[in-house]
């Protein structure tokens, strides 16, 4: 179809042909015609000519977290037997990172490629679709042009922002878990462990004596059964609770879900996550993140049946972490149930609103509610970490926990 440049060239052609008809001008009736015949012509050459291409797209990175800057590679190969004059290729993108971008691509010789590239920034978490691509083949003069829609599309999943928390001593004081960490569960009887003869070379400290005293013979404890301290999240993900999808509140729940999820991770607890509206399932950290990328608000009122699913899966050596705006009374007692279940609970309890921007009588009542869910939790156990909607979570985790002694985890 004509171009905005090939319409006006038509248009500007008809006006200098009826000004000829007035003016009795050879040379303007001429350049009138040539005008008008022009755009017809350039439209049949880009309809007759046979462009066979094909374009690949690769993304520098397909899971990245929120702020990160991704460069779109687009290899262009001319499969015809023609050189490629010129093309504008549009490939397009999600409504949050802009208009789709608009490249062109000149004098590609037979069965060779050319490579471009462009770059968008990734501002908010989400699973996002890249394409389709399409190629617009035009004339030289750019009077006319051919649209082919490839159908090829890219997954870009962006993660949310994280905190870099650190490791503080996360199993109840006393239990005899130790952190995370794979605990050792040693028996007095040798029945529980499979048993062989000392051979020459092997580590003495796994010779079980009550086995030499009762056999005479150095015994080696061959095998030992371990077990990983467990972890349970959970996210009050309603949309009554915080808003909805870009909501400063809920997405500093989602946020501080994943920060505190990746520390859990990361000292080696076995993770379970539950949100409002979702079934209570292991997590590694890939899949925590994978998870939280698409998020989105629930449309439940409440969260008992949710909390109770979680108080199922509770276990005496647990940690039991709950990301949620203030709970009401009701809530309140919930959690406190919910809590009997695991040795160490730690809650962080979000305002849905900036109490510094609202009046006076707002702000108090956002108060008041906190500081009875804290009250109300710290005596049922709980550590509490209460955060403004901007807030940051690593300020609140390291004013609780200054007086703690950090546990030592791998940054791999």
């Amino acid at each position: 179809m004509p171009t905005k440049r090939g319409w006006s060239a038509f248009a500007t052609g008809i006006s200098l042909w009826v000004a000829s008809r007035f003016a009795g001008s050879p040379n303007l009736h001429m350049l009138g015609v040539g005008l008008l015949i022009l755009p017809i012509l350039s439209l049949l050459v880009v309809r007759v000519t046979k462009v066979r291409i094909s374009v690949t797209r690769t993304l520098s990175g397909t899971r990245v977290f929120a702020g990160t800057r991704v460069t779109v590679n687009l290899v262009v190969q001319n499969e015809g037997r023609s050189t490629i004059s010129f093309l504008l290729l549009e490939d397009l993108l999600p409504h949050s990172f802009g208009k789709p971008a608009r490249l062109v691509v000149t004098g590609v010789p037979p069965h060779n490629k050319q490579a471009i590239s462009y770059s968008i920034v990734c501002r908010n978490r989400g699973r996002y679709k890249v394409g389709p691509l399409s190629i617009f083949v035009t004339d030289p003069f750019g009077l006319s042009r051919v649209r082919v829609e490839t159908t090829a599309e890219n997954e870009l999943i962006v993660y949310p922002a994280i905190e870099d928390l650190p490791a503080w001593r996360l199993a109840a004081q006393g239990s005899g878990s130790g952190e995370a960490a794979v605990r050792f569960l040693h028996r007095a009887a040798a029945e529980f462990y499979t048993m062989r003869e000392y051979v020459t070379g092997d580590d003495l400290r796994r010779i079980h004596w009550p086995s030499v005293a009762r056999t005479g013979q150095l015994m080696i404890r061959q095998d030992e059964s371990t077990r990983r301290s467990r972890a349970v999240l959970f996210l009050d993900n309603r949309s009554a609770a915080l808003g909805g999808n870009g909501s400063v509140g809920f997405e500093r729940a989602i946020s501080a879900t994943a920060s505190i999820g990746r520390l859990l991770s990361r000292a080696g607890y076995a993770v379970s996550l539950a949100t409002a509206d979702s079934p209570i399932r292991p997590v590694t950290e890939t899949s925590l993140l994978d998870f939280l990328a698409g998020t989105g608000p629930a449309r439940a009122r409440g969260i008992a049946d949710a909390l109770a699913v979680v108080r199922s899966a509770g276990q005496v050596e647990g940690t039991l972490a709950v990301v949620a705006a203030l709970p009401t009374p009701a809530e309140i007692a919930a959690l406190s149930r919910v809590g009997t279940g695991y040795a160490r609970k730690l809650a962080v309890l979000i305002y849905p609103l900036n109490t510094t921007t609202l009046p006076a009588p707002a702000a108090q009542e956002y108060e008041t509610r906190a500081t009875a869910a804290r009250i109300s939790l710290l005596r049922s156990g709980w550590d509490v970490y209460l955060m403004q909607p901007d807030g940051k979570l690593a300020d609140a985790w390291q004013s609780r926990n200054r007086r703690r002694t950090p546990l030592a985890v791998s940054s791999s």
